[in-house]
């Protein structure tokens, strides 16, 4: 049975009066995005993955990316103003974002951390993205996505 209460994500964007719809399916364990979009009947170019890495710096930045795409980490480093850019362990993501691997949300995170999009979420109305647990996708506008987590478009995937 899927667990159709609020995320602190979807409480977020109530907070800040944002429409959005969110897409419930069944899901014992952590699918791939690929796999979620197929579950939903969505075009896998419309749904994003949020990605947590570590900056040279020891800062950590958000990176946002089409499911079927990968990060290239090069062009991620040079979006964050870093010498080199890497993905968080996956044992430290809870601990950090308050989310787990499968169902992190770039809204109602922890700490606010500098999020990037790749830029072809500027082709649609709509994108999706985890709601902050697995089984739950969030539907809104890039554009309200930016209100809340102030993000930068960037090229961003492998070619």
């Amino acid at each position: 049975m899927t667990d159709h209460s609020k995320t602190n994500a979807m409480r977020l964007l109530d907070a800040a009066k944002l429409p959005y719809e969110a897409r419930f399916f069944d899901a014992n364990a952590a699918l791939s995005g690929v796999e979620v979009a197929a579950e939903l009947g969505l075009d896998p170019d419309r749904v994003f993955k949020t990605l947590v890495t570590q900056g040279k710096t020891s800062e950590h930045y958000v990176f946002m990316i089409p499911v079927a795409c990968e990060l290239d980490l090069k062009k991620a480093a040079a979006c964050a103003g870093e010498k080199s850019i890497a993905m968080i362990k996956s044992r430290e993501l809870l601990p950090l974002t308050g989310y787990v691997h499968g169902g992190c949300s770039p809204l109602g995170m922890h700490k606010l951390f500098a999020t990037a999009i790749d830029e072809t979420a500027a082709l649609y109305d709509t994108i999706f993205f985890s709601g902050g647990r697995i089984g739950c996708q969030i539907e809104t506008s890039p554009h309200a996505l930016e209100q809340l987590v102030g993000l930068r478009y960037a090229d961003l995937t492998v070619v």
